[in-house]
């Protein structure tokens, strides 16, 4: 499983890259891998406050309906929503073009709380254990 060293992640399964004031965020690989073939996003309108952990959007698979949660709490100022119609996208390339919205973070410490990559990984293998 791929998981950049560049990013923090979720519990939940969610990437956070830092870009400067900016958070860029996606689903990782391992939750692509755990949903399957994909069959419908939605994802906000930019403008729209989020708070660490709570849903911004929906996706959904042929196994499941997944809530997308908000690696860090700000504002969403873009959202890919040409992922809408090309869901092979976060197949294909879910830390490039797969991503999902670019948050503004009001509380940029929130990304500390999250995990590192080696960390991430080790959640991942505890849950297959499962």
């Amino acid at each position: 499983m791929n998981a950049p060293e560049d990013r923090k992640y979720t519990r939940s399964h969610e990437w956070a890259l830092p870009e400067g004031e900016l958070v860029r965020a996606g689903v990782t690989e391992y939750a692509r891998d755990q949903l399957g073939d994909l069959v419908f996003l939605e994802l906000p309108q930019p403008g729209r406050p989020v708070e660490q952990g709570e849903g911004f959007g929906v996706i959904e698979s042929v196994k499941a309906v997944s809530d997308l949660l908000a690696p860090v709490g700000g504002e969403i100022v873009e959202a890919n929503h040409a992922l809408e119609d090309d869901l092979e996208a976060i197949s294909e390339d879910p830390y490039g073009r797969g991503w999902l919205v670019v948050i503004r973070p009001s509380k940029p410490e929130e990304l500390t709380t999250l995990l590192d990559a080696a960390a991430y990984q080790q959640h991942c293998a505890e849950e297959e254990a499962k």
